[in-house]
C-alpha cells in the first residue's frame, strides 16, 4: 500500500498559485480538485509524478474519508480497481485534471468569492442529478 503521492511539476504549480489566491492549503484544494476531475465522464490521463511536484502523504489528502475518495474513485471507473491503482495512480490521474478544472474555474470568477458561489452552485446542481 502506497501511502506518498508527488504530483506533476504543473500540477504543484496551479495548486501553489491557487494557494496564493485564495489562501486554501493544496491539500484542501486538491480535495476540490478531485471532485470536479470526477463530475468529468471520462477517465482521466494517465499522469507521472516529477521530482518537481509537490508531495503529498495519503493522510493529508483523504483524511478519514480515504474510503469515501477511493469509493468515489472506483464508482467512477465503473470497475473494481486495486488498491496500487487507487493510490497514487488513479488519485493523481484525478488530482492533475482536476486542478487544471479548479484553476479554469478560478479564472472565470476572477476571485475567491465567486468561485465559492460557483462551486456551491455546481454541486448544488449536481445534486439534483443524483437526486
Amino acid at each position: 500500500m502506497n501511502f506518498r503521492l508527488k504530483t506533476t511539476a504543473y500540477t504543484g504549480a496551479i495548486l501553489k498559485n491557487l494557494q496564493n489566491s485564495t489562501g486554501l492549503t493544496p491539500n484542501l484544494l486538491a480535495r476540490i480538485a478531485i471532485s470536479l476531475s470526477i463530475l468529468e465522464p471520462s477517465m482521466p490521463d494517465e499522469v507521472q509524478s516529477e521530482s518537481d511536484g509537490i508531495e503529498f502523504n495519503r493522510n493529508t489528502l483523504t483524511g478519514e474519508q480515504d474510503y469515501f475518495y477511493k469509493s468515489l474513485i472506483r464508482q467512477h471507473a465503473k470497475m473494481e480497481v486495486q488498491e496500487d491503482d487507487y493510490f497514487p495512480n488513479l488519485f493523481n490521474a484525478h488530482l492533475h485534471r482536476g486542478t487544471k478544472l479548479l484553476e479554469n474555474e478560478y479564472k472565470h470568477a476572477g476571485n475567491f468569492d465567486k468561485l465559492l458561489k460557483n462551486l456551491i452552485k455546481l454541486s448544488q446542481e449536481n445534486a439534483k442529478e443524483v437526486l
